[in-house]
């Protein structure tokens, strides 16, 4: 086993020293308020994005271009929902 000298033991002490300083502000960096707000806003974006082209998915191509039958389903269900509830207002009220 060889031995090491002073300084080899003062370097390394050193590295650990500069490699401990960046992981402690990585961590004051990674739990500052303002970065935990700044990550759950862009996850919350990016969530609202994907749910909305997966929403949009369902009624355009790939092309742009409408999907006018579901269109046509969502509108008799909507028209569907509203009778629903025009008939069993009219029935409660009687």
């Amino acid at each position: 086993m060889a031995t090491r000298t002073r300084s080899d033991i003062e370097a390394d002490i050193a590295a650990a020293r500069a490699r401990l300083a960046g992981n402690v502000e990585d961590l004051i960096t990674a739990v500052h308020p303002q970065a935990v707000k700044t990550r759950a806003i862009n996850d919350a974006k990016d969530f609202a994005a994907q749910e909305l082209n997966t929403a949009r998915s369902q009624f355009v191509d790939d092309f742009g271009n409408y999907k006018w039958d579901r269109i046509a389903y969502l509108a008799a269900a909507v028209l569907g929902t509203v009778a629903l509830v025009a008939v069993l207002r009219s029935v409660v009220r009687r």
